[in-house]
């Protein structure tokens, strides 16, 4: 059964969305992946890879039209923080490397504290830390 889970995402440039993704936290998975159309990077620690494509060779793997990001959303993204500061402190790279936080850091239900932001090709994601102890 499936043992491993790739996120695959259309982007206008490679380097600096690798770049950007680098930016916030994130890691260059070494190894196959990595071209001048495509980049390789790790999210967290569970072996989740975020495949970016250059928009043309993602059109050409999909094999249909992009989603408009700056018009709608497919999907969105979320991932978790270890504490209040970390989701404070990933809004701020992310702001400093060029995305947008169009959610700022505040809490939600009494137990959980997040912010969401897009990246460069507007693709968007959520990060929270979630304090399970305070659910009702």
């Amino acid at each position: 059964m499936t043992k491993d889970i790739w996120i695959n995402l259309p982007v206008k440039d490679v380097v600096k969305a690798r770049d950007f993704f680098i930016a916030i936290g994130f890691k260059l998975n070494e190894g196959p992946g990595n071209s001048e159309q495509s980049a390789a990077i790790k999210i967290g620690s569970k072996n989740i890879i975020l495949m970016l494509f250059e928009q043309n060779f993602f059109k050409q793997i999909a094999g249909n039209e992009l989603t408009d990001t700056s018009k709608s959303s497919e999907v969105l993204f979320s991932f978790d923080a270890e504490s209040e500061e970390e989701v404070r402190e990933i809004a701020a790279k992310v702001e400093k490397a060029g995305g947008k936080v169009f959610s700022k850091p505040a809490a939600s239900q009494g137990w959980m504290y997040g912010c969401a932001f897009c990246d460069l090709d507007g693709h968007r994601w959520n990060v929270l830390f979630m304090d399970f102890s305070k659910m009702k």
